[in-house]
């Protein structure tokens, strides 16, 4: 990191890296743990899940504290500016991840009580380990501001959305073959909807190291 005039401004810009690393952290283990809760029909895991998401709340106000402050007092520009605002931004959708994993957490616990009728899909632990992997790789990334690795990050997401395709078909044809299995599949189904969107957020988290290393963001493929 270049060295700037004022040192204090360099703390800062430490401080707030470390901050989003931390919260970060926090968010891949939640996606890892409530999955785990999910496969054991862990009531105490995924109650932990669901407690430790304050914690990554608290860093989320952290950061914003620190980042509105750092733009009053440092009037930072270019640069120094897009890694402030990246900052503020990649905290909200760090923030959602913890609270889809949450929701996982909980949903979890409704599995449970009915895994006699029900045992989870094979396919949701796979796909949730690839979504944890992208977290863990865009925080690498943001680390590093390694917009390679963003890019790698984005391209990702397909293996996500094609989990998710094969999961809800699968559903799907389960809960019109076995009717007295609809509630716990449909709680299957929100999990992976969940897991899609973690795959999601990493990926708009990805576009943000982007835009903070380079200075754009990357192409859009959809067009």
């Amino acid at each position: 990191m270049q060295e700037h005039t004022v040192k204090a401004f360099d703390e800062d810009i430490t401080r707030l890296r470390g901050l989003i690393a931390e919260m970060g952290g926090l968010a891949e283990v939640a996606v890892h743990e409530s999955m785990e809760a999910l496969v054991k029909g862990d009531d105490a895991l995924a109650d932990r899940v669901v407690k430790n998401d304050r914690k990554i709340d608290a860093l989320e106000t952290a950061i914003d504290k620190l980042a509105i402050r750092v733009i009053a007092l440092r009037a930072p520009m270019a640069d120094d500016l897009r890694e402030v605002i990246a900052a503020l931004k990649i905290a909200g959708v760090v923030e959602r991840i913890g609270d889809y994993s949450k929701a996982i957490a909980k949903a979890s616990k409704e599995i449970s009580r009915s895994r006699k009728q029900f045992e989870p899909l094979t396919l949701l632990p796979a796909m949730a380990e690839v979504a944890a992997e992208m977290v863990h790789d865009v925080l690498t990334a943001y680390a590093a501001r390694d917009a390679e690795l963003a890019l790698q990050v984005i391209a990702t997401d397909e293996k996500v959305d094609a989990f998710y395709n094969s999961i809800f078909r699968n559903l799907v044809s389960h809960m019109v073959e076995n009717p007295s299995t609809i509630s716990s599949a449909a709680q299957l189904l929100f999990v992976a909807r969940n897991l899609e969107r973690v795959g999601d957020h990493a990926t708009n988290v990805a576009e943000m190291v982007h835009y903070a290393a380079t200075g754009v963001y990357p192409p859009d493929d959809d067009g």
